[in-house]
């Protein structure tokens, strides 16, 4: 059987934390922010972790990641 190809995508977006969490840049901040308050704007910055839900298709994405 051949090897599974890693989700180039998904490569780009997410990296796994040494504990196994997947972490992920904030969305919604790219364009269209005039319209967005500076508080809005703030919260979203940084970086926050996966939710539970959504870590079966990331370790589908990322076959060699672990988890």
């Amino acid at each position: 059987m051949p090897k599974m190809k890693t989700k180039s995508s998904a490569k780009k977006r997410f990296r796994v934390r040494p504990g196994g969490t997947v972490k992920r840049g904030q969305a919604f901040k790219r364009h269209i922010l005039t319209k967005k308050t500076t508080k809005n704007k703030r919260h979203l910055r940084g970086i926050v972790g996966v939710h539970d839900g959504d870590m079966g298709s990331i370790a589908k994405m990322l076959p060699s990641a672990g988890l």
